[in-house]
């Protein structure tokens, strides 16, 4: 018995011993630590403040041939509504096409000439909304209630001897017309969104794990004894991974094609410039991270870190416009939201690179700036 006691002591001491190292060990790697605070903080964050599934105060386009009071209204009882905000004034339906495809606006309204003549005399006119349908869950809700929200207005003003147009149906033939993805299928917005994720979590993990393994091996030192300049190294890291992310993109380009169906209105050539300029930027973040972290796993972690932002943040589960302005602008630092609304854009909108200049731009800077910052971290990793 008393043998029986001593054995439970000993295994009590030595499993106190491991505990204790084990937290030593965890408070020593403070970016581990760090990580377990913050990723579960950043997701309350983001989910309880930046996710909304009910988009509103979304940018629109009107175009009106006349002006007059009741379609003054009808333009007021978009915004009261708060689902439409009344951003630009177009001057044509060419423009508003335009602006559509651009992604400037959500939707565009279109007021034809002798629309308050036709309405006085009961003959409903028709009101056309052109809506961007290629991300059913931002659009379907505005919508659901553009008739309600033009039959309210115009209560207003149909009295006395124009009572008679209220009851229903409506005073005016509400035609909805839902571009780019007309029968609100949700592969055509997730799976052209799902290359830009892929590459995302693969391309950046890679890299940033290839260099930390080479330091954790202990092949670094002969990296380093090389007579190569930093932006040598960097580049010949990193071109091998170029060839996976070519490789990923014609994949899931296939699948999207055979398996899904997803409509190719663009150019190749577009996309698959568009699509190289994002493995760069991957590649080169994934490479700055490998000059942070000091294992792998470190660098898995701030993978992870930045991933899970992009994935929340960049409109590819969530509408980017429900979200509040602060999230907005995360999400414009972001690359997978520039991607995301290129890539978008080509293959539905039928857009041209040209057209997406701000897009481009931002990847561009993005990307000088990792480089650079990567290049100097990595010359502090060899003095």
């Amino acid at each position: 018995m008393k043998q029986k006691s001593q054995n439970i002591s000993h295994t009590i001491s030595r499993v106190d011993a491991i505990l204790r190292k084990e937290f030593i060990q965890m408070f020593r790697d403070r970016m581990t630590f760090a990580m377990m605070l913050a990723i579960p903080l950043m997701q309350l964050m983001l989910f309880g403040f930046a996710i909304n599934t009910d988009p509103k105060h979304l940018p629109t386009a009107i175009y009106a041939e006349e002006s007059s009071t009741e379609i003054r209204s009808i333009i007021r009882g978009f915004e009261v509504s708060e689902y439409y905000d009344v951003t630009i004034k177009s001057t044509s339906p060419r423009e508003n096409t335009t602006l559509l495809a651009q992604g400037e606006v959500a939707f565009a309204v279109h007021f034809p000439i002798g629309f308050t003549a036709q309405l006085i005399k009961g003959q409903r006119p028709q009101l056309l909304i052109e809506a961007d349908a290629s991300d059913p869950s931002a659009s379907s809700n505005a919508i659901g209630r553009a008739n309600d929200i033009v039959n309210q207005a115009l209560s207003h003003d149909l009295k006395g001897t124009l009572a008679n147009l209220n009851p229903k149906p409506g005073p005016v033939e509400v035609i909805i017309h839902p571009r780019y993805n007309p029968e609100g299928k949700s592969q055509y917005n997730i799976v052209p969104g799902l290359l830009g994720v892929i590459l995302t979590m693969t391309l950046v993990m890679i890299t940033s794990m290839a260099m930390t393994r080479e330091a954790e091996t202990g092949t670094l030192e002969n990296l380093l004894a090389m007579p190569a300049k930093p932006f040598e190294v960097m580049l010949g890291k990193i071109l091998p991974y170029v060839v996976i992310g070519c490789v990923q993109t014609c994949v899931v380009l296939l699948a999207a094609h055979y398996i899904f169906a997803v409509p190719f209105v663009g150019h190749i050539s577009d996309l698959l410039i568009g699509v190289l300029l994002f493995i760069v930027t991957n590649l080169a973040l994934g490479f700055t991270f490998s000059t942070i972290a000091k294992t792998q796993m470190q660098a898995m972690q701030m993978t992870f870190f930045f991933f899970l932002p992009s994935l929340l943040l960049s409109g590819f589960m969530f509408p980017f416009r429900g979200m509040p302005e602060w999230a907005q602008v995360l999400g414009e630092v972001l690359p997978l939201t520039h991607f995301l609304r290129i890539i978008r854009g080509i293959m539905l909108k039928g857009t041209e690179l040209f057209d997406h200049q701000y897009d481009l731009m931002a990847l561009l800077v993005f990307t000088v700036l990792i480089v650079i910052i990567a290049i100097k971290r990595y010359k502090q990793t060899l003095d």
